[in-house]
C-alpha cells in the first residue's frame, strides 16, 4: 500500500487569497474567531471552498435536523472516509458547541454501537448512503423513516455527503495539520492504525 500524495500547494492567507476567498475567510474569522487550516488549503480553489462553505451553511440552517444530529452525520461521513482533521474538529465541536453526548460522540470515533436509538438509527443510515454510494434499499430506508425521520431528511444527507466529501478529500490530500482547538478531541486510533499500515506495507 503506497502513501496518500500530498498536494504541495501552500495555505492561502488573507493577505494573498483573491476577493471571494478573501470575504470567505474574513467572515469565517468573525462566526468562529479563527480562519482553520483546512480553509486556507481549500482556499487555493475558490470554487471548491465558495461551493464547500454555500452548502455546509444550507446545511447548518435549512436542513431540518437538530445540532447534534448535524454533527453526528458530519462525524459518520468523516469516519467512512477516514478524515482525522474532520473527527477531530466535529468531535470538538460536538462536544462544545453542538451538546451531542460524548457516549454517542465516542462510540462514532471507535465504531461502536450509539447508545440512542434514534441517533444510531441516523447514523446508521448515513453510513448506508456513504457505502451504498446513495443505493439504500427499502428495508434501510424503512428503518430510518420509522425512527422519525423524512424523506427530506434524506436529502439533507446527500448535502452532507457532497460538503463532507469536499472538505475529507482535500484534507486527505493535504495532509491538513490540526489546528489547536481541536487537539484535544485528535482521532488517535485512527492515527494508530494508519500508522500501523505503512509500517507492515513497507515490510
Amino acid at each position: 500500500m503506497e502513501n496518500s500524495y500530498q498536494i504541495a500547494l501552500q495555505p492561502k492567507k488573507l493577505q494573498d487569497a483573491n476577493e471571494e476567498v478573501k470575504a470567505i475567510f474574513e467572515s469565517t474569522k468573525a462566526s468562529l474567531g479563527m480562519v482553520p487550516n483546512m480553509y486556507g488549503n481549500m482556499g487555493n480553489s475558490t470554487g471548491l471552498l465558495a461551493t464547500y462553505k454555500f452548502g455546509y451553511d444550507h446545511f447548518r440552517k435549512n436542513s431540518g435536523f437538530s445540532k447534534a444530529e448535524q454533527e453526528v452525520i458530519f462525524l459518520t461521513i468523516s469516519y467512512e472516509n477516514g478524515c482525522e482533521y474532520c473527527m477531530a474538529a466535529h468531535s470538538m465541536l460536538a462536544d462544545m458547541i453542538s451538546k451531542v453526548p460524548v457516549e454517542v460522540t465516542n462510540a462514532i470515533r471507535d465504531g461502536k454501537i450509539i447508545p440512542d436509538p434514534k441517533l444510531k438509527a441516523l447514523s446508521d443510515f448515513t453510513s448506508i448512503m456513504v457505502n451504498k454510494r446513495g443505493h439504500p434499499s427499502e428495508t434501510d430506508v424503512r428503518i430510518f423513516l420509522e425512527a422519525g425521520y423524512s424523506e427530506n431528511h434524506i436529502l439533507e444527507i446527500i448535502l452532507a455527503i457532497a460538503v463532507k466529501t469536499i472538505s475529507n478529500y482535500s484534507n486527505h490530500l493535504f495532509q491538513t495539520p490540526l489546528d489547536a482547538p481541536f487537539k484535544m478531541r485528535e482521532w488517535a486510533v485512527f492515527k494508530v492504525a494508519r500508522k500501523a499500515v505503512q509500517f507492515f506495507s513497507r515490510t
